[in-house]
């Protein structure tokens, strides 16, 4: 599997999932490509997303997702809800 900065990482989660997470990393360590076709299904909880998508890619690498109101959201946010909160 190809490997990607931390950087280039959080880009594309951005891009792809309209989604703002950070990972606690140096900026250029390496973590396995976010190489998804299509983004998360809207009903998926926030936990679910996390588990199956993210943090495969980062091994030990902690992550924090951030909502539009610069806070956590609870695991049980689903994504719509996520992402809707990026328009206020």
């Amino acid at each position: 599997m190809d490997k990607i900065s931390v950087a280039e990482f959080e880009a594309k989660v951005l891009e792809k999932e309209e989604i703002v997470i950070r990972v606690r990393a140096s900026s250029n360590a390496k973590v396995d490509d976010y190489n998804y076709s299509r983004k998360a299904a809207g009903n998926q909880s926030v936990t679910e997303w996390l588990e199956g998508r993210v943090k495969p890619c980062l091994g030990d690498y902690e992550v924090t997702i951030i909502d539009g109101d610069y806070t956590q959201p609870h695991g049980r946010t689903k994504l719509d809800t996520l992402r809707g909160s990026y328009e206020k």
